[in-house]
């Protein structure tokens, strides 16, 4: 009896382990606030958006003065706002408005980061970003890394007029592939499936990837790019590493985004 039954407890405390190991794998948050859009000399407005499971998240509107697009951005899985506001406001002043967020658990937002909770987030954002915008202007959702996976699933609760991916990979086991992770992934509960999730969205996306990424490797973006079915576009981020601040030839990065964001025109959209 005891043979046949130790397999299964040690199967059970290797599934209660992984559980336990996942979040602390996939998330690496940074608490508080110590930087603003305003040390970057843009205005911003600080708002509160309220989840249905009671967590309150830290959010920032920054307003372009003529929009070339309304933004909603997802930032990867490490970090918090503070950390993030280089290139938020960066974006802001390429002539676009910007509504960034911290994840449960990261910076001001209370709670913490499950891959559930993060999709209970982006539920809670959704409502409250951009809800008075000029329908003219194309509403674009843009992820770097982990936010990849949140801009896809943002997609396919509220459709945007199209989707910018930077630094993604196409799920979580790729990811995972070929390292030790890999041997226990039958019993994580974590996928982030970035690649099902733009597909079945159904709207553009332009796909922004360095040559140089360390932590998602440029051959996993190929992979994300292979299998997307949607109308997609794939710009190589020359010598560009995964944490850039900025691009190394920003003339060519921000070509290749106002292009896209300028095909977003009525035949582009939904």
């Amino acid at each position: 009896m005891f043979i046949l039954i130790a397999p299964v407890l040690a199967l059970v405390a290797l599934a209660v382990m992984v559980r336990w190991i996942e979040p602390r794998v996939a998330f690496f948050p940074f608490r508080g606030e110590s930087v603003t859009p305003r040390d970057f000399g843009v205005a911003f407005d600080a708002l509160t958006v309220e989840t249905e499971d009671g967590e309150r998240l830290r959010a920032w509107a920054m307003r372009a003065s003529d929009p070339r697009a309304f933004v909603v951005y997802f930032h990867g899985n490490g970090g918090n706002l503070s950390n993030w506001a280089p290139i938020l406001t960066g974006i802001v002043r390429q002539g676009y408005s910007v509504f960034a967020f911290d994840y449960r658990g990261f910076g001001l937002s209370t709670g913490r980061p499950t891959e559930h909770g993060l999709y209970r987030d982006v539920d809670a954002v959704l409502a409250r970003a951009w809800p008075d915008r000029d329908s003219r202007i194309p509403l674009v959702y843009w992820g770097r890394s982990l936010g990849g996976a949140m801009a896809g699933y943002a997609a396919t609760v509220r459709a945007p007029d199209g989707v910018i991916v930077e630094s993604a990979f196409p799920d979580a086991r790729s990811v995972v592939r070929g390292s030790p992770l890999a041997l226990v992934w039958f019993l994580s509960t974590y996928r982030f499936p970035t690649a099902d999730f733009l597909n079945r969205a159904g709207v553009p996306v332009l796909q922004l990837h360095g040559d140089r990424d360390s932590v998602i490797p440029f051959a996993l973006g190929r992979e994300l790019h292979e299998r997307l079915t949607v109308q997609k576009q794939f710009f190589v981020i020359r010598g560009g590493d995964h944490n850039d601040a900025a691009p190394p030839d920003p003339a060519a990065y921000w070509a290749a985004i106002d292009a896209f964001v300028k095909s977003l025109g009525p035949a582009g959209r939904r």
